[in-house]
């Protein structure tokens, strides 16, 4: 497992950037896994620029998003396909028909995710997040480690969090189920590059270094990985 301890939220930004351009540029058909929330907002950003300057192109790149909000269209604001169309899949060259987010709608078979996952050659190279309870995706502390996409329910601090971050605040418009990459999804991926920022997500990281591996803190898991990355800003990573 590889630390990597830098400054601040812009640091790790850019770091998390230079690392997936990388895998691009060795394999220009890599099959990337990416995240939402607002821990990689700016390292998209960096791609756009990286994209806009000519330096990476995601032309024969696939991507598969970890989660989708259950019972949110599309083009709902809030859905994590309208969050990636908008802040990254329309300003870069990728195909949007090798962009995939799970169905967020009658959503009848989320396993079918990993059978489309492998038909692709399986992911090169996961993005992911980090919650401050240690949730990875959407798989909330008591998941199953064997756990493959599936409905989930999420955790009313998980709620809370969403509500603040991009409800304003509001309980009640924030959905309480979703489709998410189980953590033996995110596990199949080659490589994992987890980016934290924030004093919030100090306890997290610690647990994730130093907590027993158990599904009390599911990103422990990660640990069991022969490949993972873990990019943390000072405030992240104050505790190790």
């Amino acid at each position: 497992m590889n630390i990597i301890k830098l400054a601040n939220e812009v640091e790790v930004a850019k770091k998390a950037a230079e690392i997936i351009e990388e895998e691009v540029k060795q394999n220009r058909n890599a099959v990337l896994g990416l995240a939402t929330g607002s821990s990689p907002i700016l390292t998209y950003q960096n791609l756009i620029k990286a994209f806009k300057a000519n330096e990476v192109s995601f032309s024969d790149v696939k991507t598969f998003n970890l989660d989708e909000y259950e019972g949110l269209q599309p083009t709902h604001p809030q859905s994590y396909r309208y969050f990636m169309n908008d802040q990254l899949f329309n300003h870069i060259d990728i195909k949007i028909e090798n962009t995939y987010v799970p169905e967020g709608i009658n959503n009848v078979r989320p396993e079918s995710y990993d059978e489309l996952i492998k038909e692709n050659g399986g992911i090169d190279l996961q993005l992911l997040g980090l919650g401050v309870n240690g949730h990875v995706g959407f798989n909330e502390p008591g998941t199953s480690f064997e756990s493959l996409t599936s409905e989930v329910d999420l955790a009313q601090e998980t709620i809370e969090v969403n509500a603040k971050k991009f409800f304003n605040g509001d309980l009640s418009e924030v959905p309480t189920k979703a489709y998410s990459m189980g953590l033996k999804s995110i596990m199949n991926a080659k490589k994992i590059l987890l980016i934290a920022t924030g004093e919030s997500k100090a306890e997290a990281i610690n647990a994730l270094l130093n907590a027993t591996i158990s599904e009390d803190w599911p990103c422990t898991i990660l640990r069991n990985h022969k490949d993972v990355t873990i990019i943390v800003d000072s405030e992240a990573g104050k505790l190790i």
